[in-house]
Order: C-alpha cells, then sequence, then structure tokens
C-alpha cells in the first residue's frame, strides 16, 4: 500500500470552516496568578465543562488541584481553596460528562478519587472525596469516562492494567474494578473511545496501537508499523479512521492517519517539525476538524478531516511566542454560539501562572445563530446506565440542540399540551400590537389610500409571517416558567437576546417600508406638479 505524504500547504479547496482564526482572551478575561503544576508527566493538567476550570497545582505535602469557576476571572486568590486529598502528586484529571459537580482525580500515590463539588463558591480546602478507588499497584497515570454510559470509569497504571469502574453504588471505598485489561506490556501513554464507547483504542510505550472490545478485551487490530512510533491516539467520530501523533525514526514530530479497520500501514504520515513536544490531538465530530497543539510551544494547528482523499485537509494555524504547559478544552455545550465560536482551548502559561481562553471563531456577518456549523451534539444525559453497558448494550450520544433555548433530542421528556387560545400574550407581542396601531394610525393620514392599504396588507402579513416563526408546533419558544436553575436562568437570557434582535429585524423593516412610501409620495406629488 502507498503512503501518501502530505503537501504542507494543499491546494485551495471549498470549506466554511477555511478562515477560522483563533482568537485569545483579554487580560481581565484569563485566569492569573494561578501555580500550574511542574510536573513533566505527559498529560494535559486542565479539565473544563461549562461550570468550572479544573487545573492541576503545585502543592507541598501531596498532591492537589483547583476548581474554579469558570466566569471568575482575572487575578486568584493565593489563598484560594484547593481539592487536596491525595498523597501524591495529581497526574490527571476528568469532568463527568454528565454531571457539572462531579470530577475524577489519579495521583501517584496509586488511587483514583471521586470528588462532589460544590455549587457555591468554595470557601475552604476539600479534603474528603465521595468515592475512593484501589485497585492498582503503582501510580495511575490516565483517567477517561466513558462517553455514554454514566458512573463508568476507566483508568491506566504505570502496572501496565487498564481498569474499568462501576461507580453506581454505595460504597464509598471501592477495592475491585469490574474488569482488569492486562494485555499491554508496557506503559499506556493514551486511550479514545469511538463514538458510542463499544470500542477502545490505546497508545503503549512499545508504541503499538491497539483497538479493542473493553468488555471482553479481545483485541482487534493491532499497528507496529516501525516508521511510525505512537505516542498519542484519537477515534474521528464516525469516519471509521483513527489519528495518532508521534515521532517519526528520524525523531520528527509527525501525525499519521489510520484506517480503524486496517492498522498495518497508515493512510497518511505527515511530518510536522522538529520539536521533541508531545502532540496533543482533540478531534470535533461536529465540524470534522482536528486540531493538534504542541507542549511546550504556543501553537495549534487545525485541519479539516473528509471521507475522500488526501482524507486530512491543512487549514492554518494559531500561532503564539508563550509555550502551553497543558490544555484544556471547553465541551460544545458550553460554546458562546452568539458569536460564532466552534471549539474553545485553555492554555497552561506556567511561565507566567496564567490559564488563557482560546477561542477558535468561525467569521460570520450576521448575528442569527447559523445552524450550518452547529448541527446535533452530544448532550448531558447518558444513553445508558452503567448495568446496560456492562451487560453489552450499545448505543450513541443522546443529542442536543445548541441554539438557546432548545431542548433534548431523542429524549423521553413530554410537553403538556397546550392550544394557542390559552397563550398569554407576551411583551413581545403587545410592542407589535403598538408597532401596527402606529403605522395603521398614521397609514390612515396618507393621502393617496390604495397605496397605503397595499403596504398595510402586506405589512400585517409580514407580522403574521414573524409570528407563524415564533410559533413552532403549537409551543411558543418564548413562553415559559420562571427559571429554576442556573442553566434555565442562561436559557431565557438567550431566548430574550433573541427576541430584542427580532424586534430590532422588524423595527428596522418598518423603517424602510416608511421611507419606501414616503419617496413614493413624494414622486406622485412631483408628477401631479409637473402635469
Amino acid at each position: 500500500m502507498v503512503i501518501t505524504k502530505m503537501s504542507w500547504h494543499p491546494q485551495y479547496r471549498s470549506s466554511k470552516f477555511r478562515h477560522v482564526f483563533g482568537k485569545p482572551a483579554s487580560k481581565e478575561n484569563c485566569y492569573d496568578c494561578v501555580p500550574i503544576t511542574r510536573s513533566v508527566h505527559d498529560n494535559h493538567f486542565c479539565a473544563v465543562n461549562p461550570h468550572f476550570v479544573a487545573v492541576v497545582t503545585e502543592c507541598a505535602g501531596g498532591g492537589a488541584f483547583l476548581v474554579i469557576p469558570v466566569h471568575q476571572t482575572g487575578k486568584l486568590d493565593p489563598h484560594y481553596p484547593k481539592v487536596c486529598g491525595h498523597k501524591g502528586n495529581v497526574l490527571d484529571i476528568k469532568w463527568n460528562p454528565f454531571d457539572d459537580f462531579v470530577i475524577a482525580s489519579c495521583s501517584e500515590d496509586a488511587t483514583i478519587k471521586i470528588w462532589d463539588i460544590p455549587k457555591q463558591l468554595l470557601s475552604r480546602n476539600i479534603t474528603a472525596s465521595r468515592k475512593e478507588l484501589l485497585g492498582h499497584s503503582r501510580r495511575v497515570g490516565l483517567l477517561e469516562w466513558h462517553p455514554t454510559a454514566a458512573n463508568v470509569l476507566f483508568s491506566t497504571g504505570y502496572d501496565y492494567k487498564l481498569m474499568i469502574w462501576n461507580l453506581d453504588t454505595k460504597e464509598s471505598v471501592i477495592l475491585n474494578p469490574v474488569r482488569t485489561i492486562d494485555f499491554h506490556q508496557d506503559v499506556i501513554l493514551s486511550m479514545s473511545f469511538n463514538t458510542d464507547g463499544s470500542l477502545l483504542a490505546t497508545t503503549c510505550k512499545d508504541r503499538k496501537i491497539r483497538i479493542f472490545d473493553p468488555r471482553t478485551g479481545t483485541v482487534l487490530q493491532e499497528a507496529s508499523y516501525k516508521s511510525h512510533r505512537a505516542n498519542k491516539v484519537l477515534f474521528l467520530g464516525n469516519m471509521k479512521k483513527l489519528l495518532s501523533t508521534g515521532t517519526s525514526r528520524w525523531n520528527n514530530r509527525q501525525i499519521a492517519l489510520w484506517n480503524e479497520d486496517d492498522l498495518s500501514v497508515p493512510l497518511i504520515e505527515e511530518d510536522l517539525d522538529g520539536s521533541s513536544g508531545v502532540l496533543f490531538p482533540f478531534y470535533d465530530s461536529d465540524t470534522n476538524m482536528l486540531y493538534v497543539v504542541g507542549k511546550g510551544d504556543g501553537n495549534i494547528r487545525y485541519y479539516e478531516i473528509s471521507a475522500d482523499k488526501p482524507h486530512l485537509n491543512y487549514l492554518t494555524e494559531y500561532r503564539s511566542y508563550l509555550p502551553q504547559k497543558g490544555i484544556g478544552i471547553m465541551p460544545k455545550r458550553g460554546l458562546d454560539v452568539s458569536s460564532c465560536e466552534i471549539f474553545r482551548f485553555y492554555k497552561l502559561i506556567t511561565t507566567k501562572g496564567l490559564i488563557e481562553p482560546i477561542s477558535m471563531i468561525v467569521p460570520r456577518r450576521s448575528e442569527s445563530y447559523q445552524e450550518d456549523i452547529y448541527p446535533l451534539t452530544a448532550g448531558v444525559q447518558p444513553a445508558l446506565t452503567a448495568q446496560e453497558w456492562l451487560s453489552g448494550m450499545n448505543k450513541g450520544p443522546l443529542l442536543v440542540s445548541l441554539r438557546p433555548g432548545s431542548e433534548l433530542i431523542n429524549s423521553q421528556q413530554k410537553f403538556p399540551e397546550r392550544t394557542l387560545s390559552s397563550f398569554v400574550p407576551l411583551e413581545s407581542n403587545r410592542y407589535q400590537d403598538r408597532i401596527e396601531r402606529k403605522t395603521a394610525f398614521e397609514d390612515a393620514k396618507k393621502p393617496y389610500r390604495f397605496l397605503d392599504e397595499r403596504e398595510s396588507r402586506r405589512g400585517m402579513d409580514q407580522v403574521q409571517e414573524d409570528r407563524k416563526a415564533w410559533l413552532s408546533n403549537g409551543f411558543d419558544p418564548f413562553e415559559c416558567p420562571p427559571p429554576k436553575t442556573e442553566n434555565e436562568l442562561l436559557h431565557m437570557f438567550y431566548r430574550q437576546q433573541e427576541e430584542i434582535r427580532r424586534l430590532r429585524e422588524l423595527v428596522n423593516q418598518r423603517e424602510v417600508q416608511v421611507k419606501q412610501l414616503e419617496l413614493e409620495i413624494k414622486n406622485i406629488h412631483m408628477s401631479s406638479g409637473t402635469s
């Protein structure tokens, strides 16, 4: 099989993401004076969700990490409370994808701890964990939550074992995992799930890539390609492909694209540079964009993955002179859709004690919601229970729309049936009625009645179309009970913003119609005067 060597600047191709650019946050929107860990372990050291930024920190006498509210930017208090219960350095932290207030951590003390983070601001150190997992005999280096099943956690340690934990139990100390996979011959460097979590890919210090069924431990594919020494591996969504980062035989940093069903030879290899830092890959299955972040440098390269050759299409590169020690990413449900943000990194800059958010933005002029760059994405509800997945069931993630005010897709939630007559008039509707009455009053004073009646009917039709657009399946998205949670309050805020935008558009349309009428009247006056 012939390996395709990618050119650094491929030929021009049409893409809606061709002009994506990275926008670093301003100084006041960064997190300053953060004591970021100086560990040499090749991990992200940062985990983010829509509520919190968690970062591994320097701590005397054990390991600790900080949990900072995502909106609490600026300088961090030097005495800010820590989450500190480990006896050794913390090596990895991961938020529960289905509970924004639960985080897992692993440490050099060979333990894994599950922590409950309070919703209110931390006032003192958290030292008591909710659960403690004791199974590894040596330090635990990696954690990963199952992408669709609730309360299933995977861990790898320096004892060369991969363990699967079921946290859906009442015990506060779990001594035995539900399964231990021990066919790796060296330290596991990374692991990645496919979309429904039925397959797991790992890279090992023996430089082999393996794909196996995590429930049975059966190895399905194994790559022992000598020219590419893999360090990190990543499933590329539903593309039936994997991407690995590592080094070539000449010690150049390299990325390689593989067919999921045949790991004998990569589809593509591309040398990037001669630096020595590890490359962290991130894939956005919604946009088919791949981001490659280099540890020890300030650059973020991004590509677009396609099913057709050449598969890997280079877009451009975000450059910065500040090197990153680690990196965190915000889940899609925490992005700012009003600014066309499609990805957000949290860059750890150890030299300045700074966490810098970097937004990847698609430049668009319109302020409306961009449906084409925000397809349905994985939500916060699990598709399976832990027991269902362990018994052999597979399900893809439950999808949600990122449109402000939208509801979960494929969920079991039922809304009460309503009729249009039961609706209470909204302030926006009353405002429209005032506009219509004002327009009708002004129209009544016009001397040329036939023109006024025609424009008035056109305006009323437009109002009716606007109202119909606001009503979907008999349910008004702007009518809802008072918010009870922070998420509902945020959704309410976005709905109000959308309502304000629509009203502005309506006023602008009326102003244009008024100017057109005035111009027509002026022309008729001039023509009648000349005649």
